[in-house]
């Protein structure tokens, strides 16, 4: 299996009741905590409302992110292309690029909240179709193509030009996807990766093995093509040495999260509340694969039970939420860096393999051993010889050489 990218989407999801400004500087802290651990990608999305979900521009976030980072790739996760006028959103895109210099990831979405698109005036019917259109026009603008117009129904273009083109040659695109196949053939449509959110979901994860096929499809009726590397699936978890820590961990904070942001403020259909603490952790690590609470073992065995679900992907992508406090958080991104990441991309194999190679080998390697004991015997003879040898010369030199005082002082009585 080709090596999986990990990364984390940060929605955020934080519970409400924490200082603002201090939430988005923990949020900024992982981002930076993420780089130092070697991840690969940080997703940061668009919201308006809710309360829970308190970053409005992913742009704003990520050029912060990237002055506190050096390698990490920033993806918008994802910017919501019907409330903004594409060429705005190109813009910023192409800014953003060379302020991160040329690590920018731009994800796109029809926008998740209906709350949002109320707000402004828009038709949830209308949505995808205005994306649709947005990512024509903006893969235009970003390839550098000569002016041109463009007359919608919700935004004007008249001989159009980016003044700056991107840093990066080709800005990487991806587009979310949540249950339906709308995501995904749009992805192929216009041969852009995919960020699979709905894989946090019971139904998201029921419909993940024949999603892609959406996506070839699509883009071999459009003349486009896709690259399962391009895949990224999102999952939830938190990670601990051991699964009766990583449960008292986040027991209490997964418990609100669940009855009080997606039952109480979503109100996601089929979502229940849990009684309790208890049953919150055993239900969602009991879901399938779409939440891991427990050990960096339990995360390996659900990432490889993952990829033969959907026949293989290019990255994972961690959910990130408040489930634990700050320190066990960034703890469990640390261990999932120390011990999953190296351990599903086989880069323990070749030690695991050599400690096997000297142990199953170890009559071959005896006759060394005795040789560096037979050097060691033969130097204890010829220290002790040499010893014996510079004890005697000693003691003769002893006995017959003047004492230099005396000649000295009979030197100077005869001057």
């Amino acid at each position: 299996m080709a090596r999986l990218g990990f990364g984390a989407f940060l929605a955020p999801h934080h519970p409400i009741g924490e200082h603002p400004t201090l939430q988005l500087r923990r949020d900024l802290d992982l981002a930076e905590h993420l780089d130092r651990l070697g991840y690969d990608e940080f997703w940061c999305g668009e919201h308006h409302s809710t309360g829970w979900e308190v970053i409005a521009s992913p742009e704003l976030f990520l050029a912060a992110a990237g002055e506190r980072t050096h390698r990490i790739r920033l993806g918008t996760g994802v910017v919501s292309l019907p409330y903004h006028h594409p060429f705005n959103v190109a813009q910023r895109i192409v800014q953003l690029d060379h302020m991160t210099r040329g690590r920018v990831i731009f994800g796109t979405g029809p926008g998740a909240l209906p709350s949002d698109a109320y707000t402004l005036g828009i038709d949830p019917m209308v949505q995808r179709d205005r994306q649709d259109e947005a990512i024509g026009v903006i893969q235009r603008l970003l390839r550098g193509e000569p002016r041109f117009s463009h007359e919608s129904e919700w935004f004007t273009l008249k001989d159009a030009a980016l003044q700056l083109l991107p840093l990066q040659e080709e800005l990487p695109m991806a587009v979310a996807s949540m249950v339906s196949p709308s995501g995904m053939t749009l992805a192929g449509k216009y041969g852009c990766g995919v960020l699979s959110i709905g894989s946090m979901s019971t139904a998201g994860l029921q419909a993940l093995p024949t999603q892609w096929a959406f996506a070839e499809d699509s883009a071999a009726k459009h003349g486009q093509t896709v690259n399962r590397a391009d895949w990224r699936i999102v999952m939830s978890w938190h990670i601990a040495e051991t699964r009766e820590e990583a449960r008292r961990q986040a027991r209490h904070g997964l418990h609100r999260w669940h009855n009080e942001y997606t039952v109480g403020t979503l109100m996601r259909p089929g979502a229940e509340p849990f009684s309790d603490p208890d049953q919150a952790v055993e239900e969602m690590s009991d879901a399938g694969g779409a939440s891991v609470i427990g050990t960096p073992d339990d995360l390996v065995a659900a990432i490889r039970q993952m990829v033969e679900l959907t026949g293989g992907f290019g990255t994972i992508i961690g959910f990130a939420h408040d489930w634990a406090n700050r320190e066990d958080t960034f703890r469990s991104w640390e261990l999932v860096a120390r011990y999953v990441i190296p351990e599903v991309n086989g880069m323990l194999a070749g030690y695991r393999e050599s400690q096997r190679h000297v142990i199953e080998n170890r009559d071959v390697f005896e006759r060394a051993g005795q040789a560096v004991m037979s050097k060691i015997m033969e130097n204890e003879r010829a220290v002790k010889a040499l010893s014996e040898g510079t004890d005697g010369k000693a003691a003769m030199h002893s006995h017959n050489a003047p004492d230099l005082r005396q000649a000295g002082g009979q030197k100077q009585e005869g001057q």
